[in-house]
């Protein structure tokens, strides 16, 4: 399938109202979920242990509690995973840490009943909180940077609008975790971070579109020049766009139907940030710059009119 609009401009720009608002409402029902529903944390950011489980026959949820029950009180998983081609695999999730004779009391029942040593993972609060806080840490650099790279390589308003639409894209994906509820753990924060870069990526090609028509335009004195720049760089981008995001949805939906348990919360983190990546590189990022760049005009038309004492 291919999408080729270059013998029409479409006007995007005529509906960027609706755009912000459906933004903003979308942003509005995002903070609400999360204050209330809040995210379901894996170990990896909240203190608790993970038992792998590996058997060489098929077993079932059930069949897992009842082994866990059958060593004694206090052994029910919070949460089990079942992953492998023929479930032979078993993610068991305890909120609690175990201790030292807990873990030795489920390592060797397993290893007696399916021939194989489970290993157990442990995290402390302290190293969740860490995690937590390193992984905030990384996405705040990351946005540092882009807005002085971009800021250098077109100007500051670019990196500003390109930074907005990156903090949309991430939050859009941490609001559909929150109704999904699924595991939010360290591939999740991988997902994001590569989310934060295809966005970026996708919205550096519209701005550069812009730039590059801007140099060609004849006269850039209003709102009107200005809008027509924006509506000509993304219909003439929203065909790679569409190609782009397409191609590699579908390679993100194959790994969450068939790559399994382990990677599904990843992969699904993939599908949702792409959506949003290119919603916000054609609907949002374009627009706000067209906005504040039509003020920065305006205010430079005002400066250079002259004063009435000066005429």
């Amino acid at each position: 399938m291919s999408f080729n609009f270059h013998d029409r401009t479409i006007d995007f720009v005529k509906h960027r109202k609706k755009f912000f608002i459906f933004s903003l409402v979308a942003a509005l029902i995002g903070v609400i979920l999360l204050s209330t529903v809040g995210l379901n944390l894996g170990i990896d950011f909240e203190s608790g242990s993970r038992v792998e489980v590996s058997t060489n026959e098929t077993v079932t949820p059930e069949q897992i509690l009842a082994d866990f029950a059958s060593i004694g009180e206090g052994y029910t998983p919070d949460d089990i995973t079942m992953a492998g081609e023929q479930n032979d695999l078993v993610h068991a999730r305890f909120i609690g840490v175990l201790d030292a004779n807990e873990i030795a009391e489920i390592q060797i029942f397993f290893n007696e009943k399916y021939g194989a040593e489970p290993n157990v993972s442990t995290v402390s609060p302290m190293v969740g909180e860490e995690l937590a806080r390193n992984a905030l840490i990384s996405v705040f650099i990351a946005s540092i940077g882009i807005v002085i790279y971009v800021a250098i390589r077109f100007e500051w308003l670019y990196g500003v609008a390109a930074v907005v639409a990156l903090f949309h894209d991430a939050f859009f994906i941490i609001a559909v975790f929150s109704v999904v509820q699924f595991e939010v753990n360290v591939p999740f924060i991988a997902a994001v971070l590569t989310i934060v870069g295809y966005s970026i990526n996708d919205t550096i090609v519209t701005f550069d579109r812009i730039r590059e028509n801007m140099k060609n335009a004849k006269r850039i004195k209003s709102y009107d020049d200005l809008a027509h720049i924006v509506n000509v760089s993304l219909t003439q981008t929203l065909a790679r766009s569409i190609n782009t995001v397409m191609t590699v949805v579908l390679a993100a939906a194959a790994i969450f139907i068939f790559g399994g348990e382990a990677i599904r919360s990843f992969a699904f983190a993939l599908v949702v940030g792409l959506v949003a990546g290119t919603y916000s590189s054609i609907f949002l990022a374009a627009q706000l710059w067209l906005v504040w760049k039509t003020k920065q005009l305006e205010r430079k038309k005002f400066k250079s009119q002259p004063k009435a004492d000066e005429v």
